[in-house]
């Protein structure tokens, strides 16, 4: 018997336009991006849909954009699916705060308004920080993790094989992308972010995003949710917000998360939110996966009739 988990999109998959197809072509739709703008005191939909790019890419309206686009899909499958058995849950660094919703240990209200605070804090971190972070491609981990100790960065993110990514001061990013190049890495590319995320840079983020943790309901999840920091389950609502304020600053391990759920008998995948990021990953991690993804209304019917 087929298991299915949900994923759901991380920072980094936002684009002008995200979530307009849904909110145009479904009532309910509509009715969240609305209600994100109630919660939030803000037209966050009219910047998903309208942009500009340079207000939707700020740390502090691109989590909760992506936040919303995410949890829109989930209610729209399973409007559409009800009988639809999905038995766990990740997402990619702030995708982990929508999975968490849609296991019930947050509530959405709560959750859209803690990811728009995290990434306030996150960009007032960047901005005090010269941070930046750079893609390397086709080197393995081992490799990696020399170039980070001899450049005096870190290792951000383990997302597939052949694909990682370190973070650090800008001024160190030059040389490890070099260093990478010189260890036989394909490419070495630094990334347009404004920050040095998922490092000790981030650090300053981290007592006011416990604070607010500290002030909303937690409750033990309704199915797994899986952590960026452990890639395992999450366990109880004390140690749930613990990670969370830890997975600011440590290294998200994506693949290690997508090979557990493997390992637990799951087989089949739905990428929820903007982008479709998280099924090329999972080619890279086992091709026999199935990989379903719901960004907007054509891909919501897509996988409305693969799922029938």
């Amino acid at each position: 018997m087929s298991k299915t988990a949900f994923l759901f999109a991380g920072q980094g998959a936002q684009c002008v336009g995200m979530g307009r197809s849904l909110a145009d072509n479904s009532s309910t739709a509509k009715k969240w991006f609305e209600r994100a703008n109630s919660v939030l005191g803000y037209d966050l939909a009219k910047i998903c849909f309208e942009g500009p790019e340079s207000e939707l890419t700020n740390t502090a309206n691109a989590q909760p954009a992506i936040f919303l686009v995410g949890w829109v899909a989930f209610q729209l499958l399973m409007e559409r699916v009800p009988a639809l058995k999905y038995e766990a849950a990740a997402g990619l660094s702030l995708g982990e705060f929508t999975a968490l919703a849609a296991a019930g240990a947050i509530t959405f209200d709560d959750g859209i308004r803690v990811v728009r605070q995290r990434g306030q804090f996150m960009q007032q971190a960047a901005d005090s920080t010269r941070g930046t972070m750079a893609a390397i491609i086709g080197l393995d981990e081992t490799l990696t993790r020399e170039v980070c100790a001899e450049a005096g960065v870190e290792l951000a993110n383990l997302n597939c094989p052949g694909q990682l990514v370190i973070s650090g001061e800008a001024d160190k990013m030059e040389k490890a992308c070099e260093l990478a190049r010189n260890k036989g890495a394909k490419k070495a590319m630094p990334l347009a972010v404004s920050g040095a995320y998922h490092s000790r840079l981030m650090s300053a983020a981290q007592p006011g995003l416990q604070s607010v943790l500290a002030n909303i309901s937690v409750v033990q999840p309704s199915l797994p949710v899986i952590s960026n920091v452990t890639a395992g389950a999450h366990a109880d609502p004390s140690s749930i917000r613990r990670r969370l304020v830890e997975q600011v600053t440590a290294p998200v391990r994506w693949e290690a998360s997508m090979r557990y759920l493997l390992g637990q008998g799951f087989t089949q995948f739905i990428e929820l939110g903007p982008g479709k990021a998280l099924s090329g990953f999972m080619k890279r991690i086992d091709p026999k996966a199935r990989m379903l993804n719901i960004a907007d209304s054509e891909t919501l019917e897509t996988t409305v009739k693969d799922l029938s």
